[in-house]
């Protein structure tokens, strides 16, 4: 028998007070809001918000609103996004059962997409660009994701594919079987969390075009999650759908494409702006 490491299979309970319980999940949560108000207060000296004056022209403030506004998008984003991307036919059955969020499921993708909603309706509402807003953001979203993958290995959920025994690091998942499979959420943790962050804050920095750190991150995203899934078990219901490419792996596809489209379109409205 070839020695394998096992899940620790922690109690998702971090803090139990009478009736009330307090999950490592919601700790990863408020652990994602919290850096996101710390590298948010350190993006605001990052150039062009930074001025020759060393005022900055979004105050700590607009960091403290488009969190609130990203929140909110990010559960009822994330959980419509669930519904309907993974269980359209049982919810559509089920329509009560869209709002017992404590069941679990939420999808990234669908809390990307309420993000940019909140991200449109600040930029609307403070009469910002919105390039501007998403340029502001992007950067400090990956800490984030990198703290809910935290979550998902703490509670041995969303495991990985099965694994050759040899792998040093291939884990039993209890609740998977007795089989070694991929430490995914560590993957992910590491590839669209921790390596995007550090790459998206270096590039910020370098003062790129309006619109292309915002691409960058649709595009980053979208490789590392896309990667990530060959070695993610794909939802149980829904399997390996056309071309052996899972839901996931689906949903980044236009991530990436949308991005790099992005990307061409900052750089010739930039041109056009200098020839004007």
């Amino acid at each position: 028998m070839l020695p394998m490491l096992i899940h620790p299979q922690i109690d998702p309970v971090a803090l139990q007070l009478g009736p009330v319980a307090l999950h490592w999940y919601g700790l990863t949560y408020l652990a994602a809001f919290a850096l996101f108000m710390w590298l948010g207060s350190r993006r605001l000296r990052h150039a062009p918000f930074l001025l020759a004056d060393g005022n900055t022209i979004w105050s700590y403030q607009d960091v403290e609103e488009i969190l609130f506004l990203g929140v909110m998008g990010v559960i009822l984003g994330g959980r419509l996004g669930y519904c309907l991307f993974y269980k359209p036919v049982y919810f559509a059955s089920h329509p009560l059962e869209i709002f017992a969020v404590w069941q679990g499921g939420m999808s990234f993708h669908g809390g990307m997409l309420g993000v940019i909603v909140a991200m449109i309706w600040f930029a609307y509402s403070r009469k910002r660009p919105f390039w501007e807003v998403a340029d502001f953001v992007a950067p400090c979203v990956p800490t984030g994701l990198a703290a809910g993958r935290v979550g998902n290995f703490i509670n041995g959920e969303l495991w990985g594919r099965l694994a050759d025994p040899t792998l040093p690091w291939a884990m039993v998942f209890r609740g998977a079987g007795d089989l070694p499979r991929h430490p995914s959420q560590v993957y992910q943790f590491l590839l669209e969390g921790l390596l995007l962050f550090v790459l998206l804050w270096w590039y910020a920095k370098t003062t790129p075009k309006t619109g292309r750190v915002a691409a960058g991150f649709l595009v980053g995203y979208g490789v590392f999650r896309f990667i990530a899934e060959f070695f993610r078990e794909p939802d149980a219901y829904l399997g390996y759908l056309s071309l052996g490419m899972s839901m996931g792996q689906w949903l980044c596809v236009p991530m990436v494409l949308g991005g790099i489209g992005l990307w061409v379109w900052a750089g010739r409205r930039h041109s056009a702006d200098l020839k004007d």
